[in-house]
């Protein structure tokens, strides 16, 4: 192994026990009842998921039939320094395949599932794991959230279905909020407080950590969320607007031409311009009923579409005026570029469909 691969493979192994988070049962069957229409004929790819231990695996293989599914295929990374494996035993990477039950008892035994040892490390980026993207119909499963960016857009590139669980936070990362302005994703049913099994050598750094009676470890993840690019009946719901414009109870912003909504169920009926809405709104957008004009945490977009700069005079005024990213009466700004580039009001901005540019 040359150094710089050995360098990679350290980096992500890092990475790999910050992102082992093991997604229940209960969670993926709760969200996976509403696609079931996208299943038949397909093959599902688990490319993140050590299948002897991912209840993503467990789902697919023991509703393999009442899917209507072709083939199962999961796929997991195990660093090739012994030090730095996760609780799993296996010393490799595996794939595990599956086509259905041949016994008669619909259930996937062991001499049904076919497994095989991959010859590289099983990096969802690794030219094996890519040839078997490439056969994929669907992919599910709980990507690594440090690898968000960069896993989703390669789904993106191969031009795949998929279903994932990734943290809110990433709805706001330039590169995700593109992909749902372009309506290439979109936020999934079930998102919110999600509760993930994680191994024995994770550190409770937060109190969403506690270890339960038989001595596992959790995690609770507050704003978890479900992404895809499947459609649900769920977006294209219209949200019910029952408020009505007011000056003085939506305010405009000092360094653009949009008025600030403190709360996605205010947003006024009757207002035509771009307002500002909190990210919330994503998990309730119907992209029949709003445009999405713009991501207050992306900078260039923000100048793009006429977003003032504010110098330091007018950031010091606000600071003395008791501004600290909330509201502060007359001075609501919604970000600023230089000399800070740093978001003030942390705000997605939207227009209603059908209202004037």
């Amino acid at each position: 192994m040359t150094t710089a691969a050995a360098n990679r493979n350290l980096a992500v192994a890092k990475l790999s026990k910050e992102d082992e988070f093991y997604t229940q049962l209960s969670d993926i069957e709760k969200e996976l009842r509403h696609y079931r229409k996208h299943f038949k004929g397909k093959v599902v790819y688990c490319n993140c998921d050590d299948p002897r231990v991912s209840n993503f695996f467990h789902y697919f293989s023991h509703n393999f039939e009442k899917l209507g599914l072709k083939k199962l295929i999961a796929t997991c990374y195990k660093n090739q320094d012994l030090d730095l494996f996760s609780q799993n035993d296996a010393e490799q990477a595996i794939c595990l395949e599956y086509e259905g039950d041949t016994s008669g008892n619909r259930i996937p035994d062991r001499d049904e599932i076919e497994v095989r040892a991959l010859r590289g490390d099983g990096d969802f980026r690794g030219a094996e794991t890519i040839e078997l993207l490439k056969q994929a119909d669907i992919v599910v499963t709980n990507p690594p959230f440090s690898l968000f960016r960069p896993y989703v857009q390669q789904l993106i590139d191969y031009d795949k279905k998929f279903l994932i669980v990734g943290n809110q936070n990433a709805i706001s990362y330039k590169e995700i909020f593109r992909l749902i302005q372009a309506d290439k994703l979109w936020l999934g049913h079930n998102n919110g407080d999600m509760k993930f099994r994680v191994p024995d050598y994770y550190e409770a750094r937060t109190t969403r950590f506690w270890v339960d009676e038989e001595g596992q470890k959790w995690r609770s993840l507050g704003n978890a969320c479900w992404f895809t690019n499947l459609d649900i009946s769920k977006r294209h719901e219209d949200l019910i607007l029952y408020k009505s414009y007011s000056p003085e109870e939506y305010p405009k912003y000092v360094n653009f031409d949009a008025i600030d909504v403190s709360r996605y169920k205010d947003i006024p009926a009757d207002y035509d311009g771009v307002m500002g809405v909190p990210v919330t709104l994503l998990d309730q957008f119907n992209p029949d009923q709003f445009e999405l004009v713009g991501n207050s945490d992306d900078a260039q977009q923000m100048k793009e579409i006429g977003v003032r700069p504010l110098g330091e005079e007018f950031i010091r005024a606000y600071r003395e005026a008791g501004g600290t990213g909330h509201r502060t009466q007359g001075m609501r700004m919604l970000g600023l570029m230089d000399p800070h580039p740093r978001v003030v009001f942390k705000r997605i901005l939207i227009r209603r469909k059908g209202a004037a540019s």
